[in-house]
């Protein structure tokens, strides 16, 4: 039944549904079922598919506004930025295969840098390196260097789960399969085999601390 249908609901099964099946699996008619309703009905509140996946994105990012650890405020700048980091990776932790639609879709304005996408979050983020002693102009450059990081670690932590971080096209092929070194020979790169098992030894936690400490490291020294 639609009663009771409204834009919170829809948001709120579409997210869900894309943690579980996939943004790319995600069509009005799939999603008209998962909430027992036909797909017009979710016209009257949404636009389409497009606009759906732009609205639970927005939501997503902007309900870490939310979060205890934003909200509370932090002593320092370093503080600020590790509770803003530690934040956006735990949602990328509870939303795998939506986080590359938080991190992939083009923002609302050129300006915007995922994943900190939104006016609010770059109003807030500004304003509180501003309120602990940066310029404007540090506060920009920290903006930028900060996200370029989130992005760059956590869509490689995503993708490392297998989750799809890039559209799919009609020519992919299949499964990982085939495509470019899909058919060579471990054996033939010696130094890759010798090194094996520190490649493939997870220490995503590490390097995600490592990094961000070093990022800020960059920040506190002059020019950075």
């Amino acid at each position: 039944m639609s009663r009771g249908l409204n834009r919170t609901r829809i948001l709120e099964a579409a997210t869900d549904y894309i943690d579980a099946h996939g943004p790319e699996s995600l069509t009005m008619r799939r999603l008209g079922s998962h909430l027992g309703v036909e797909a017009m009905a979710l016209y009257r509140h949404m636009e389409g598919k497009d606009r759906l996946l732009g609205d639970v994105v927005d939501g997503l990012v902007d309900d870490l506004l939310d979060d205890p650890r934003i909200t509370s405020g932090a002593d320092t700048w370093q503080e600020y930025l590790r509770s803003v980091g530690t934040a956006m990776r735990d949602l990328e932790a509870d939303h795998p295969r939506a986080f590359p639609l938080v991190a992939t879709r083009p923002p609302e304005a050129p300006w915007l840098r995922p994943p900190l996408r939104s006016i609010r979050w770059v109003e807030h983020f500004l304003s509180a390196l501003v309120a602990h002693g940066f310029s404007h102009h540090r506060a920009v450059r920290t903006y930028k260097a900060f996200t370029s990081f989130l992005v760059g670690h956590l869509l490689l932590e995503a993708s490392s789960r297998g989750e799809q971080v890039s559209p799919i096209s009609a020519g992919t092929a299949a499964a990982g399969n085939e495509g470019p070194g899909a058919t060579e020979d471990p054996a033939d790169h010696p130094t890759v085999m010798e090194l094996q098992h520190l490649l493939s030894a997870d220490h995503s936690d590490r390097e995600f601390d490592e990094g961000l400490d070093a990022l800020i490291e960059r920040i506190r020294l002059p020019g950075g």
